[in-house]
């Protein structure tokens, strides 16, 4: 039997269908009120599992005030009262179809988070702020010897002023950032970062606003922005993270389809423990015509101990001010061995805090200084927090002999197998995918520009603590141009191991990576710079030296390798000038394939 319910409030339709599979599903109109407390009305009515929300193609705006606030740990965020638009907890289904509508949202709120729900495909809207986090100014002067800059701000969508002689921004309900903070150059025309700079932590002595209505901003930089450059800035670290705009935890079969950021107050789409992802025509990148330098305030896409697979296609991600992606597990610091069978871990960055590092029925790996190999697999039986910060672990078996503080845990079964195809990274900060996952990874068909390494493997015991070794990696017919024109020293593939000084620092770590048939245009510098690698073939690739910019780095190799074997360099071709065509060590030269092909 079949039962149909309808309900309307102000632009509202809610329909109650009972059968066999109950959904609501929920249809909404534009509207120019706030569109927050009717959708958590309509949420609110049903306690259906299943639901579809509908909107009508429009714009529809969402406010802080009447949005549920929860205290939610964020992975690579700041922890703390979120103010959430889209609270989707516990669903076996949902739908959301945005009809090419815009989602605008304003102040400090988390728009979507998605928990322990399956099943879910959010499909055709955007999402903006109508004001940035941020603020951005064209330099006009410099003066290095008496230290200030003189600046014209950016109006427009932004929103700053002048108070105490500090630039306060963004001045939205009652916040700001207490300082400029992380601060970055841009070139005005392509909106790209400025070749050759670094980051820049700004904290001005003072600001004094000059007759002719640009701002002096008195501070002495290791190295100033240069004239006619676009200076943009997103306030300190401990507050510019707030939230990513999709945040999808402990969930499966999660599907993003035509679903575009234009600013985030931290990542675009953010993953945590979660079970086969598709992002298709996904997008995070500037609206037509945006006065903008600045996306999302960090990663596009970052995907943290996931698994089953990670698809990536046909995407666009851009003008973020941290990866295209970044996809990876997680290291924690064994700090007691409480008895045969149970450890006490901590977490070792303080925006790892309260993250869910396992569970029962989880394998682990145990990674014992010095070596850095995955030495001995457990299965969690229990699991206790203690706090944000530590927990205990209980396994099945006896912890492997000699297990001390220091060492480190892997989870084992929450690893993703990955995919990104036909998808374009450019015009950001720092690196356009970032992979630490031992199963196969397939890197095809995608245009990649980037001011650091273009792709990174790196695991880290300290730091970011983000693990781990590769094990199966293709890297085949991408379009790499204009790569590693950021300031610090760097690759187009660049495969760099970042272990504590208590783990062996010649002992071999990725493995198994194949780099072929890829196009690069470059400027001069380093196509491949490899350290500790177990099997690397770079074949059937053209280098053509096409791009008149600085060579940061004239004396850099096209290729080099340290502490690696099992090296092939096969039929590669190079077309301008070099220097040195390969360089390697000792050890790797012992095991080195090389046909000659760049000499």
């Amino acid at each position: 039997m079949k039962k149909t319910m309808a309900l309307i409030v102000g632009c509202l339709l809610i329909a109650f269908t009972a059968n066999a599979q109950a959904t609501t599903e929920i249809r909404l109109s534009p509207s120019a009120s706030d569109m927050t407390p009717v959708l958590l009305k309509a949420l609110n009515a049903t306690d259906d599992k299943d639901i579809k929300i509908v909107f009508e193609k429009g714009e529809y705006r969402f406010m802080p005030d009447l949005a549920t606030e929860r205290y939610s740990t964020i992975t690579n965020h700041g922890n703390g009262l979120k103010k959430v638009i889209f609270p989707l907890d516990d669903f076996q289904s949902v739908e959301i179809d945005g009809n090419g509508s815009n989602f605008i949202f304003h102040g400090r709120v988390a728009p979507f988070q998605i928990y322990h729900s399956q099943n879910v495909t959010i499909k055709n809207l955007t999402i903006d702020w109508d004001i940035p986090f941020t603020f951005l100014a064209e330099i006009i002067d410099v003066n290095e010897k008496e230290g200030w800059r003189d600046v014209k701000p950016i109006n427009g969508s932004h929103q700053w002023a002048i108070k105490n002689g500090e630039i306060t921004f963004p001045n939205v309900d009652g916040f700001s950032f207490s300082e400029l903070g992380s601060s970055l150059a841009w070139e005005p025309d392509t909106k790209q970062v400025y070749p050759g700079v670094k980051d820049a932590k700004s904290r001005p002595t003072k600001v004094e606003k000059l007759s002719n209505g640009l701002l002096r901003i008195h501070e002495k930089l290791k190295a100033f922005p240069p004239v006619g450059s676009l200076f943009s800035s997103k306030g300190d670290r401990d507050l510019h993270r707030y939230a990513p705009a999709f945040h999808v935890k402990n969930s499966k079969n999660i599907k993003i389809d035509n679903v575009v950021v234009h600013h985030a107050l931290g990542m675009g789409f953010l993953f945590e423990r979660t079970k086969n992802i598709t992002l298709h025509k996904a997008g995070v990148y500037l609206s037509e015509g945006s006065d903008r330098v600045i996306s999302t305030i960090a990663d596009a896409t970052h995907f943290a101990n996931c698994r089953g697979h990670v698809l990536i296609e046909d995407s666009r991600f851009e003008n973020m001010l941290d990866d295209g992606t970044n996809l990876r597990g997680t290291y924690v610091i064994v700090d007691k061995v409480i008895s045969d069978k149970t450890v006490r871990f901590k977490f070792g960055h303080r925006e790892q805090l309260g993250y869910e590092f396992a569970d029962r029925g989880d394998e682990v790996w145990f990674i014992q200084q010095p070596n850095t190999d995955r030495q001995h697999v457990n299965t969690v039986t229990k699991v206790n927090v203690i706090n944000e910060t530590y927990s205990e672990l209980t396994f099945s078996k006896p912890l492997p002999k000699g297990l001390k503080p220091g060492d480190m845990i892997e989870n084992k079964t929450w690893y993703p197998t990955f995919t990104m195809r036909g998808t374009s990274i450019k015009n950001h900060r720092a690196r356009n995918v970032v992979i630490k996952t031992p199963l196969k990874t397939v890197i095809e068909d995608n245009y990649f520009s980037s001011m650091m390494a273009s792709i990174l493997f790196r695991g880290e015991t300290f730091v970011w603590f983000e693990a781990g070794a590769v094990g199966d990696v293709l890297i085949r017919n991408n379009h790499f141009e204009y790569n590693s024109y950021y300031g610090g020293e760097q690759a187009v593939l660049y495969v760099t191991p970042k272990l504590g000084e208590t783990f062996n620092q010649d002992q071999l770590y990725d493995r198994n990576i194949r780099f072929i048939d890829n196009k690069i245009d470059t400027h001069g510098g380093r196509i491949v710079w490899a350290d500790r690698v177990d099997g690397i073939v770079i074949e059937n690739n053209t280098i053509d030296r096409n791009i008149d910019k600085e060579q940061l780095y004239p004396s850099a190799p096209v290729f080099e390798f340290e502490n690696s074997r099992n090296i092939t360099l096969k039929n590669n071709h190079y077309t301008g000038h070099y220097n040195i065509a390969v360089m390697v060590d000792e050890k790797s030269a012992k095991t080195l394939n090389d046909d000659g092909s760049i000499k």
